[in-house]
């Protein structure tokens, strides 16, 4: 073709090649194209701006939520936003790992998948559990800066998925110090944040009140950003993790907003499961006033040491129906049944178990903790053992669902007691050894489910076992005197 014509028009050379009604048609099609651009243009453009419109009233929501009650004045709204990202960047970590190794293993069959996780879990989870106990009286030291702690734990997580995606990609040694990094700055965060939490309760609060509400911020982060890691995941797991590490490096901003009183550290002691109070001035059990000079180590109470030991058994069956029931069904799904939707019966079970006990927690003004605890132990073994005698679709959901409530209300009630019997001084510790020691269970519960036998029955039935033996020894332990919360 050619422009040679005065009126700035194009001419084919060749027209006699084309059909009579060619030059019509072809000019037909380029205003329908460009009409078809155009619509596309503005239906972009109306997606972009109701786009907008809904992240700006989201955020608006969000935050009037978490200024709601007196958490703005008393600075919980900062944490409250802060435990959002760090929730959506823990999930995303989790999406990638779980795609790239987990069950996405080279050699497609389900042992061999089942012991590179066991490879995994004895990489990572191994070193972790004899790091964790450490962690809390590490922390210790850095009282005075806990806004710099909690940051710490955010950056270097930042840091480290950045390294892991690098490395999965490559298919590095390097994932398994790098993953095992991220689980140990994971946990210490849980550390620090729960002893900040006690210095910014709003007015009219309980502990286990604003427990809830912070953990139901992260409910939120891992709903929303679940479906945009799932997304970077088609483009494979590295961008999964890079898109985690731009959550942390947000949650690294927050942490250091957090309010100056989070720092505060006058009077703190050391939480000691054993030994003898070793301070001049006698400490009450339930005195919230700190010790006037020194530091102090108290012996646990004997409550929070019930609540604690009974907290071991819902976390345990966490970490063991994750594992087992990950490989169980697929290996050997129900008939009729899609290993995909099993799993997802399952994971979707807890996660509305746990749900319902954050809303539980958040609602209700007055729990219980030693009532609350010992029920969710025998709820957790009847439960199993109901999934063992009739192993189903509807048993195995039931089963889900009552394991994240029980979890979920006995970690509130263990917090409960532990702001009601241990001094003020002293629960910076107290939350500090109770968390890894919940972790400990969990990954003894993890250990268990890969290294049992891909049995339904069998599993259920040494689940249940696990878990009668073990409220067995709670009851019969030492009980506390029943100690009724004042509304």
């Amino acid at each position: 073709m050619s422009y040679t014509d005065p009126d700035q028009r194009w001419r084919d050379p060749h027209p006699q090649d084309r059909g009579p009604d060619a030059t019509g048609a072809g000019a037909g099609r380029g205003a329908q194209a460009r009409a078809a651009a155009r619509a596309v243009g503005r239906g972009v453009s109306a997606t972009a701006r109701g786009a907008r419109r809904t992240g700006r009233f989201a955020v608006t929501t969000a935050r009037r939520a978490a200024d709601a009650q007196g958490a703005a004045a008393s600075g919980l709204n900062r944490l409250i936003e802060m435990h959002a990202f760090n929730t959506a960047g823990d999930a995303a970590v989790a999406i990638s790992l779980a795609g790239s190794l987990f069950f996405s293993m080279p050699g497609s069959g389900g042992e061999s998948s089942r012991s590179h996780v066991a490879l995994f879990l004895g990489l990572t989870m191994l070193p972790f559990a004899i790091v964790a106990p450490l962690l809390g009286p590490f922390l210790d030291r850095f009282a005075h800066g806990r806004r710099w702690a909690i940051g710490a734990t955010m950056g270097i997580r930042a840091f480290l998925c950045w390294i892991l995606a690098g490395a999965i990609t490559n298919e590095s040694l390097m994932m398994f110090p790098a993953a095992l990094g991220i689980l140990v700055m994971s946990k210490a965060y849980g550390v620090t944040r729960a002893a900040a939490v006690p210095r910014l309760i709003p007015e009219g609060f309980t502990l286990v009140k604003t427990n809830g509400r912070v953990s139901m911020s992260g409910i939120v982060g891992v709903c929303v950003s679940a479906p945009i890691a799932g997304l970077c995941a088609l483009a494979g797991p590295g961008w999964v993790l890079r898109y985690a590490t731009l959550l942390f490096i947000t949650a690294t901003v927050l942490s250091i907003r957090l309010p100056a009183k989070v720092d505060r550290n006058q009077g703190e002691g050391t939480l000691s499961f054993t030994g003898e109070l070793e301070e001049t001035q006698p400490i009450r059990v339930g005195d919230q006033q700190p010790p006037k000079r020194g530091r102090v180590r108290v012996r646990i109470p004997r409550s929070v040491a019930f609540a604690l030991r009974a907290n071991c058994a819902p976390k345990w069956l966490y970490g063991f129906l994750l594992m087992f029931m990950s490989f169980l069904l697929q290996e050997h799904p129900l008939n009729g049944w899609s290993p995909t939707i099993l799993l997802g019966v399952v994971a979707g079970g807890a996660g509305a178990g746990n749900f319902l006990g954050v809303v539980a927690a958040s609602l209700l003004k007055n729990i219980r903790p030693q009532t609350t605890v010992t029920a969710i132990l025998f709820l957790d073994a009847a439960t199993t053992l109901v999934c063992a005698l009739f192993y189903n679709v509807l048993t195995l959901a039931l089963l889900g669902l009552v394991t994240g409530l029980g979890a979920s209300l006995a970690k509130f009630s263990l917090d409960s007691t532990i702001q009601r019997d241990v001094p003020a001084g002293v629960q910076t510790s107290a939350f500090a050894r109770s968390d890894t020691t919940l972790q400990l269970a969990w990954v003894v519960g993890g250990f268990v489910g890969i290294g049992l036998p891909l049995h339904a029955h069998l599993g259920l039935w040494v689940a249940f076992a696990v878990l009668t033996a073990w409220a067995v020894y709670v009851l019969a332990s030492p009980r506390p005197e029943v100690v009724v919360d004042q509304a």
